[in-house]
């Protein structure tokens, strides 16, 4: 027996609530490019960490820089209730994405986290916007 079959497999009720629950929580890069592409952006892109000279320098195009340490509500009235956030920050070595969802969710606001973040945007060779093109 291998370490892969070690833990049978979940049954596929467990396994689609499990991969579904996922997905209402993450999208990745590629998704969000596709979606930009597109034209469908039916989301707000932000860039959550960093100082605004390392944003100017380097960001996802379409991207607001917005720290999650200035997520307040009266910052996020800006925008409606029921508008989805995409939240990234530099890549999995981060958890600057998990710190805006935590916070974006306590304010009652629908929020994905762009898994891969900077990291993985660079990883698919997608372009960036800012200053170091």
């Amino acid at each position: 027996m291998s370490y892969v079959t070690d833990h049978p497999a979940a049954s596929s009720e467990v396994a689609l609530a499990h991969f579904s629950a996922r997905l209402s929580l993450e999208t990745d890069c590629a998704d969000v490019h596709a979606a930009c592409e597109s034209g469908d952006v039916d989301f707000v892109l932000l860039h959550v960490v960093g100082a605004p000279a390392m944003f100017a320098k380097r960001h996802i195009p379409g991207a607001i820089h917005l720290p999650h340490r200035d997520m307040t509500a009266k910052r996020m009235a800006e925008w409606p209730m029921d508008t989805l956030f995409v939240v990234y920050c530099a890549g999995p070595h981060c958890n600057g994405a998990d710190r805006a969802a935590v916070r974006l969710a306590s304010l009652g606001r629908p929020v994905k986290i762009m898994i891969g973040g900077i990291t993985g945007w660079e990883d698919e060779g997608f372009a960036f916007a800012g200053a170091a093109q």
